[in-house]
């Protein structure tokens, strides 16, 4: 078969098809393609495949720096300095038994976090907070006055 057949044979099923209408509907019909925004991204493929399959998991080095970016939301959620400690040694447990298995992937360059440290960081915003919220009350919520500034039930 020669490439002129070839053509020929193409041009034939191709039109046979869109008779048939299956090329109707399809995705992003009218649509720009997605990805083409003219800058290059060498990670392109691996991006492309997690959308595609819905990947969730994350690499031990990914996960790791996802954590230690929300890793002071977390502390400061809790209430007793004992709890702050367990997770903050729990991430540094993680953080090293990530350092050691030899699993691929990007290296792991998230670095380990000081207890104490950590401990007085949280204390410190907890007083932050504290001080931030504890201003007068607001004007809904004071007691009625008279005309002196005394509350109202204190008459002597």
């Amino acid at each position: 078969m020669t490439v002129e057949e070839r053509s020929r044979y193409v041009g034939v099923v191709v039109d046979q098809a869109m008779r048939r209408g299956e090329f109707d509907n399809l995705p992003l019909q009218g649509k720009p393609i997605p990805g083409l925004t003219g800058t290059h991204d060498p990670d392109w493929w691996i991006k492309g495949l997690i959308e595609r399959e819905n990947i969730t998991g994350l690499l031990p080095s990914a996960q790791l720096r996802k954590d230690d970016a929300e890793l002071d939301d977390k502390l400061d959620l809790e209430a007793m300095e004992a709890r702050v400690r367990e997770i903050v040694t729990d991430f540094n447990a993680r953080v090293i038994d990530a350092r050691r298995q030899l699993q691929g992937g990007p290296p792991v360059v998230t670095p380990t976090r000081d207890v104490n440290e950590e401990v007085a960081r949280w204390r410190a915003r907890r007083a932050a907070r504290r001080t931030a919220t504890s201003g007068p009350p607001p004007a809904s919520r004071r007691a009625p006055t008279t005309s002196e500034g005394r509350p109202w039930w204190k008459f002597w």
